[in-house]
């Protein structure tokens, strides 16, 4: 799939996430086979008033391009600025695309007219796009919803509002802002919007496992999935639908050691990127994701909401791998080669680059 000059070698993206899709989650990503990624939304405002914060937000490593930035806002002049600044960034710097959100069904965000809110304004939409098309030297994508509620779904006229406008692509989550992530997603709907628009549609919404993603390109037609909420934990995800999509293979779900085993890499990676106090507080959320489903999580899960450094955090990590290790034939993963439930030979996962020496702690 290409889209203007970025170019992806599958069509399985990692989605933007409000505070979770940081470089070394998406790094993460990108290692086990996302062939591209977002950050989470970013204030145009911040940026055009050059905070330090914001401009934080947008920072990324090589390995995670081809990469978007994601911004929010409801001012088509603050957008285009915002823009304007990606685009003169150093080379090195310069996100591969510009991705407007349109999707965010949180009040805080469509207070300000922003996120989903401005699914009911579609000449706005049109104007901001132009806008931002008109200094951008990436090209200038958009995540929607498929409208405010039940009774405005108006996904394929934004969607064709926003090709006319110039944008490059369009991802849309399969629910109104009304649902927000409730029910079940309306998958048909990106098929409509898919057959009215000549752009690159990338479908979101229910894709929980590698059979959500093939089905939901077998039946939309869209040109790319869009995997959020089925990554937290289980970078892996992008491998095993790899595999899915591309041969039809079943690949095991990752051991307890190389769920913990990567946990403590992505903390690793987290004091790199943003210090280790705050990558102590911030990676309780991913430690939790990461244990999810094994024995005596939920007390681990509060242990790990009482630590206060990294070291502390690595050492108990540690020592519930050890503990796990005393029963490991209830907590692994089916091995290599053995039929899974619906008889395929299961592969085993692929594994995280090795842990290395990120704290002394043993």
């Amino acid at each position: 799939m290409r889209i203007g000059g970025a170019t992806f070698d599958s069509p399985l993206l990692l989605a933007p996430l409000a505070g979770v899709s940081d470089s070394p989650f998406r790094r993460l990503a990108r290692e086990q086979g996302a062939s591209g990624v977002y950050t989470e939304m970013v204030s145009a405002d911040g940026l055009t008033r050059g905070n330090r914060a914001t401009l934080e937000y947008c920072a990324f490593e090589p390995s995670e391009r081809p990469i978007g930035i994601q911004l929010f806002g409801s001012d088509p002049g603050v957008m285009a600025e915002a823009t304007r600044l990606l685009c003169d960034l150093p080379a090195e710097k310069r996100p591969d695309l510009v991705d407007i959100n349109m999707g965010c069904p949180v009040r805080k965000v469509v207070n300000r007219r922003a996120g989903a809110a401005l699914l009911g304004d579609v000449p706005r939409i049109v104007t901001m796009v132009r806008r931002m098309r008109d200094v951008s030297s990436v090209p200038v994508t958009a995540k929607i919803r498929l409208g405010w509620d039940g009774s405005s779904r108006n996904v394929v006229d934004v969607a064709k509002a926003l090709e006319d406008a110039g944008a490059s692509a369009v991802a849309i989550h399969a629910r109104t802002r009304a649902e927000k992530f409730d029910g079940t997603a309306h998958w048909e709907m990106i098929g409509e919007a898919k057959q009215a628009v000549g752009i690159p549609v990338i479908g979101n919404g229910d894709v929980r496992e590698p059979a959500d993603a093939v089905r939901m390109l077998a039946a939309t037609g869209c040109d790319a999935v869009m995997l959020g909420r089925a990554a937290f934990g289980d970078p892996w995800v992008f491998r095993r639908v790899r595999a899915a999509w591309e041969r039809g293979a079943s690949l095991a779900e990752a051991t307890a050691a190389e769920r913990l085993g990567a946990g403590i890499r992505h903390l690793g990676m987290m004091v790199a990127s943003v210090g280790p106090e705050c990558a102590a507080r911030e990676m309780r959320k991913h430690v939790a994701w990461y244990v999810k489903g094994l024995k005596n999580s939920a007390r681990v899960r509060e242990q790990v909401n009482h630590t206060r450094s990294v070291e502390e955090m690595v050492e108990l990590l540690r020592a519930y791998l050890a503990e796990l290790d005393q029963g490991s034939e209830s907590i692994d993963s089916p091995a290599a080669g053995r039929p899974d439930a619906s008889g395929t030979a299961v592969e085993p996962p692929g594994a995280l680059a090795p842990l290395g020496s990120i704290v002394a702690a043993g």
